[in-house]
């Protein structure tokens, strides 16, 4: 199928010619991504208004992010599943699966994955400006911003995948945020539940975004002779976006931790 450039110079750059299902196929999922976001988000609203007495009660601006974190619920599971799948159980990114250099390596799984989380990432962040600072404040502007500038890069030169998808792995600490903000709406902070929850969030950040990161680094590390193939903006991206994630999860960390403290010695203390 005959190939032909993106209009814009710089991805010109980075992919030569993409073909036009390869383009067809990105702008599909990362449409399927937003779609998605758009029907989570409905269909949270309906589903709380008819199982949760007290969703009519909230203010406007509790409704919106309750639904929005509905949506993204939702694909912190899809992406987290998808990644654990394509790291850990398929050969895509095994060592000795082929000769083809390991940051090279894709396949249309990773690549709907990458593409419907750039849907997300877009429909989130259309949100953040529209309710700004409602759903979140520059923290999670840059945050996303981040993420959806890497995302980009990865899918469309197909470099890296392995690292991104490490890094979507560790959207699986999303449900529990999330329902650690639910149960503080709804009231149930002083529930076994939120105390369940919160060192359930302890243990999963501090795997999935504290010592997958260590991994991380160390892994780019042992393979930097492959990492220094990739284009210029793609190389001084890998090493400066997830140093930047990284520093923030720590500061979220040392948040969970402070919380989970207090939380246990309030349950604790009511015993």
């Amino acid at each position: 199928m005959v190939g032909f450039p993106f209009p814009l110079g710089l991805i010109s750059s980075i992919t030569g010619y993409a073909s036009l299902s390869e383009e067809f196929h990105w702008l599909a999922s990362a449409s399927i991504g937003i779609i998605l976001c758009n029907i989570v988000y409905r269909l949270t609203r309906l589903i709380s208004l008819l199982s949760f007495e007290g969703y009519h009660k909230l203010r406007k601006a509790q409704r919106v992010e309750w639904n929005n974190r509905g949506f993204s619920t939702v694909h912190a599971i899809a992406v987290a599943f998808s990644s654990f799948y394509l790291l850990l159980l398929s050969d895509t990114f095994h060592e000795d699966h082929r000769d083809e250099l390991i940051i090279s390596r894709r396949s249309t799984l990773s690549d709907t994955t990458l593409g419907i989380s750039i849907g997300y990432f877009l429909a989130d962040l259309g949100m953040i400006f529209w309710h700004f600072p409602a759903l979140g404040g520059l923290e999670y502007v840059l945050h996303h911003a981040l993420s959806m500038f890497s995302i980009f890069l990865s899918l469309v030169s197909g470099k890296g995948q392995i690292y991104i998808l490490m890094v979507l792995f560790s959207e699986s600490t999303t449900p529990f945020v999330n329902l650690r903000w639910y149960l503080d709406v709804a009231g149930k902070k002083n529930s076994n539940l939120y105390v369940i929850n919160g060192v359930a969030l302890f243990l999963g950040w501090l795997v999935a975004r504290i010592l997958l990161f260590i991994y991380f680094f160390i892994h780019m590390f042992i393979h930097f002779d492959q990492v220094k193939t990739i284009f210029p903006l793609g190389f001084y991206s890998l090493l400066l976006v997830p140093p930047v994630l990284a520093v923030m999860n720590l500061v979220w960390f040392w948040k969970i931790v402070k919380g989970l403290i207090k939380t246990v010695s309030k349950a604790t203390h009511s015993q």
